[in-house]
């Protein structure tokens, strides 16, 4: 029986520069997050700990960061776990390659010894004859791969140990998604490669599943490195176990302390913006990405801004976004039948709406909402106060 811990993507040092002032406690969340996966897999007693790239969020960093991670491999070391990291697209082994300019086994004191391993394209593999494990991962000197790293790969007829586990950073193909990513493999691959167990990385989101006799997971970011990654923030634990083809038993655990919640609130409901803000002030949370959005009919009274919102709020959570989407009421007693020119104008500028929907871009949403509200009124013989 083999019992790992599988990450990936845990992208210290990156920038968050969608977080502004916020950007360096989300660095530090994301240390803490490194240091959190260690305590688990020093708590559970794992035989082994897989980083599945972007362990850097790039090949430029100050020592000190380099350091820290040293520090919390070499508790992994004290406590006789084994460490494997493939480069990913953001550490890439090249020139400038961080795992050239660092050696992270001789930092976290495991020189000599099979405690701490880099794969890089001229060592794609580590034979651990303690555990019984092959960990391939084959990854290339330059970002963009120049195949599939599972062209051609099949590990069956490999018996130089009971374990054959892969650990690559790349995206499964899915036509029209991810055609122009930097390292893309198939399902199919997956299934001829014959492998225990594919431990992935370069998705931010946990996806568990099988191709073949393989069974393949992306454990995600252990962190966000967006805001919107809601299924970020776990690990994956994972135990291979039996004689043969082996039985895999895949758990997630949580090991980030970023939380998401998408609200909505019936415009009828909110009040006045004194209410909405009170409203959402009571759900604050320093740890909480809160995605508040308004729908439904707005009456005419209702006066909205959302970025002052935003802003009144922006200190109570690690993130809020505040999009008003309801629609405005139409004047009483008017319908808006084919063929008029008010029929034509709520057509065309709700049709604008759901685009502007579709393409994610609220500000323009809102506008066009309150081009609706005001043109309804204008071309039904209402006063307009602007």
């Amino acid at each position: 029986m083999l019992r790992l811990l599988h990450t990936a993507d845990v992208h210290l040092g990156a920038r968050h520069a969608d977080l502004g002032e916020r950007a360096v406690a989300q660095r530090e969340r994301q240390f803490a997050a490194f240091v959190a996966i260690v305590d688990l897999a020093v708590a559970e007693k794992v035989d082994l700990v897989l980083v599945a790239g972007d362990l850097f969020d790039s090949n430029v960093q100050p020592r000190r960061s380099v350091e820290r991670i040293a520090a919390q491999l070499k508790r992994l070391v004290e406590a006789r776990i084994r460490t494997v990291i493939a480069p990913g697209t953001h550490d890439v082994y090249d020139r400038a390659s961080i795992y050239r300019a660092y050696d992270l086994a001789a930092m976290a004191g495991a020189v000599g010894s099979d405690l701490v391993t880099v794969l890089d394209p001229d060592h794609p593999e580590v034979h651990l004859k303690t555990l019984d494990v092959v960990v391939h991962g084959p990854c290339f000197a330059t970002k963009r791969a120049p195949r599939s790293p599972l062209e051609g790969f099949d590990i069956s007829k490999d018996d130089r140990a009971g374990l054959h586990v892969g650990l690559l950073h790349a995206a499964l193909a899915i036509p029209g998604q991810t055609d122009a990513d930097d390292v893309v493999i198939t399902t199919d691959e997956i299934a001829a490669s014959q492998l225990d167990y594919l431990a992935l990385g370069h998705w931010h989101s946990t996806t568990i599943g099988v191709a073949g006799k393989t069974h393949y997971a992306y454990a995600g970011a252990p962190e966000p490195v967006a805001v919107d990654q809601d299924r970020a923030g776990n690990v994956l634990l994972v135990t291979l176990d039996g004689e043969g083809r082996k039985k895999v038993t895949i758990e997630e655990r949580k090991v980030g302390r970023t939380t998401f919640e998408r609200l909505e609130l019936d415009a009828a409901t909110v009040g006045s913006q004194p209410d909405l803000i009170a409203a959402l002030a009571g759900r604050a949370d320093p740890d909480l990405v809160l995605d508040a959005q308004i729908i439904g009919v707005r009456p005419d009274e209702l006066d909205l801004v959302t970025d002052e919102v935003e802003t009144e709020l922006a200190d109570r959570f690690l993130r809020i976004r505040v999009r008003d989407r309801s629609v405005p009421a139409p004047p009483e007693g008017v319908a808006a039948p084919p063929g008029t020119v008010l029929g034509a104008f709520i057509h065309d500028v709700e049709a604008q709406v759901a685009e502007a929907e579709a393409a994610d871009d609220a500000d323009a949403a809102g506008e066009l909402r309150e081009v609706l509200r005001l043109g309804r009124l204008l071309l039904t013989g209402h006063e307009v106060t602007l």
